[in-house]
């Protein structure tokens, strides 16, 4: 594992952190067993940042990280997590957020605790209610020990951010998707110059960057290369080459991904790519952008939808139609995952969407979420959506 330092604290942190934003589940909640085993199994290969947030498996992950790093884990790590931000209503707010956290991670300190999804009218409403005052008591009183900021604003907005506070670190969503969307490069600059530890999110852009198989003109390209890579490891070189960058968030959530990522983790030095290969990940991002329909990033922030959509996996299939060219094989995903079959659950179609407009201003990415699900629908569902559905039920024996 090779470690990089945040300028302001001097810590020594793994170049991979692990997210708890996408653990692995069962029956709808967080597979404790297997994420808890997957959480110890990087911190005995040496990760020791963990990050998490309120929101995250439905409110679950911090409880759940509470439990994993018992029997000495959380001693070796240090501990990240968010304050949710768009909850906070009043002053006395963020403190009743914070000891809850606290409660729930079983910790009497957050090690780098983040204002969550900031933008620039969200800092300014925070900014309003006491976030300065808020975070200087609670440092001062040690329930945190660094502040910083996860940012999903316009670029323009970031750099009064960062000079508004004595941040310690920031996170930026980062990939070689979005040199120029939120923070982006410049921001990365910026932040850096200013003596803040950038952490990095989205580093394989919800994953779209890291299939195992990338779309074959994407995988002609790779092929060109005289280092073999997989697509993600390609994607993590990319940030990791940034020497501004401290720490990369991934989302793991399953074993061989962990061990590719940590093979990965022990050799990206800064800098470390050669000209050719920066010049063949630019055609590579030229290539996704052309394929791509949308840029989401599967947080899952639009989440739950009034009107029961899976907005993340109807965008989810819908790109992979476009990535890979399967519009049969895409429209069967669509409907298995889509009509709640598999799970006897409620069905989520993109077709279901009423534009309440909920959703609206919660993208981290500023998506029209109601105009795109139309395009899903109009290119996954069609006149035979209801044979569909009945036909899959069939297969598999289930009434409904």
């Amino acid at each position: 594992m090779l470690y990089r330092k945040v300028p302001k604290t001097g810590d020594e942190l793994s170049i991979l952190g692990f997210g708890c934003m996408r653990l692995p589940t069962k029956e709808g909640h967080i597979d404790e067993e297997r994420a808890a085993a997957q959480v110890r199994y990087a911190i005995d290969r040496g990760v020791n940042y963990i990050d998490t947030a309120w929101t995250y498996h439905g409110g679950e992950s911090e409880s759940f990280l509470g439990r994993a790093l018992r029997d000495g884990y959380r001693e070796r790590v240090r501990l990240a997590t968010k304050l949710p931000s768009f909850l906070v209503k009043s002053p006395g707010d963020m403190d009743r957020f914070l000891e809850t956290q606290l409660e729930k991670l079983q910790t009497d300190h957050i090690d780098y605790y983040l204002m969550h999804t900031l933008t620039g009218p969200q800092w300014e409403r925070l900014d309003a209610l006491g976030a300065r005052d808020f975070l200087d008591r609670a440092k001062a009183d040690g329930r945190i020990v660094n502040a910083g900021f996860s940012f999903h604003g316009l670029g323009a907005d970031f750099a009064p951010i960062v000079d508004a506070y004595p941040w310690e670190c920031c996170l930026i969503q980062y990939n070689y998707l979005d040199e120029e969307n939120q923070a982006g490069t410049r921001g990365l600059e910026y932040a850096a110059s200013k003596g803040l530890g950038v952490f990095v999110m989205e580093p394989l852009r919800g994953g779209n960057l890291g299939f195992p198989e990338a779309p074959p003109s994407v995988a002609a390209l790779w092929d060109e290369a005289p280092v073999r890579r997989t697509p993600a490891g390609w994607a993590l070189r990319w940030v990791w080459d940034h020497p501004e960058v401290v720490v990369v968030l991934s989302g793991m959530n399953d074993e061989a991904h962990i061990d590719e990522n940590l093979g990965t983790a022990g050799e990206a030095l800064p800098n470390s790519l050669t000209p050719g290969e920066r010049a063949l990940v630019k055609r590579a991002a030229a290539r996704y952008r052309e394929l791509m329909k949308v840029g989401c990033s599967g947080c899952g922030y639009c989440m739950p939808c009034p009107a029961g959509v899976n907005i993340p996996a109807c965008f989810e299939v819908f790109n992979k139609v476009h990535l890979f060219g399967d519009l049969e094989g895409s429209k069967d995903s669509y409907v298995m995952r889509m009509s709640g079959v598999l799970q006897r659950s409620g069905s989520g179609f993109a077709s279901q969407c009423v534009e309440c407009g909920k959703c609206l201003g919660k993208c981290p990415q500023g998506l029209n979420i109601p105009l795109i699900l139309k395009d899903v629908a109009a290119e996954l569902e069609g006149p035979d959506l209801e044979e569909r559905v009945l036909e899959m039920a069939r297969r598999r024996n289930i009434i409904i």
